[in-house]
């Protein structure tokens, strides 16, 4: 299984930001705890902090051999029409990962353009959220 993970703004931050909120890792170190915890799935992972590049990685999606994306698309879930659309366009399973629960926090980040284009979203448990994730995705494919 070919799995394309893709990192909004400031997750590249990730080991800096609030530990409460985001945990101690890093973002290397998250890839390497995937990377570890499913070593059957080729994994290919993007982290941008600019819209147009996240979008061109979803539209050039379609044009190689991905069997799911999952997706943090950080602030830009609350924020980014762009994005969603895009998403919206590709037919593959797609998941939306958050570290922390957003429906918990600020007002701001209860709003979510990226939902409703994915199959499932999964939050609130740092790296669990993103091994859940990727369990459904595991689960879908067989």
């Amino acid at each position: 299984m070919n799995i394309l993970v893709i990192h909004g703004p400031n997750l590249n931050m990730l080991g800096k930001r609030n530990k409460e909120l985001y945990g101690k890792m890093t973002l290397d170190e998250l890839y390497d705890q995937l990377s570890d915890k499913f070593p059957d799935i080729e994994f290919t992972f993007y982290q941008s902090n600019y819209e147009g590049e996240i979008i061109e990685v979803i539209h050039h999606s379609m044009d190689e051999p991905y069997d799911a994306l999952l997706i943090n698309p950080g602030a830009f879930t609350h924020t980014s029409i762009a994005i969603r659309d895009a998403l919206d366009i590709i037919t593959i399973p797609k998941v939306e990962v958050h570290l922390s629960d957003i429906d918990q926090r600020e007002d701001f980040r209860k709003t979510d353009y990226i939902t409703d284009v994915v199959n499932k979203r999964f939050m609130g448990k740092k790296l669990d959220s993103y091994i859940e994730a990727i369990l459904y995705l595991i689960n879908l494919g067989e």
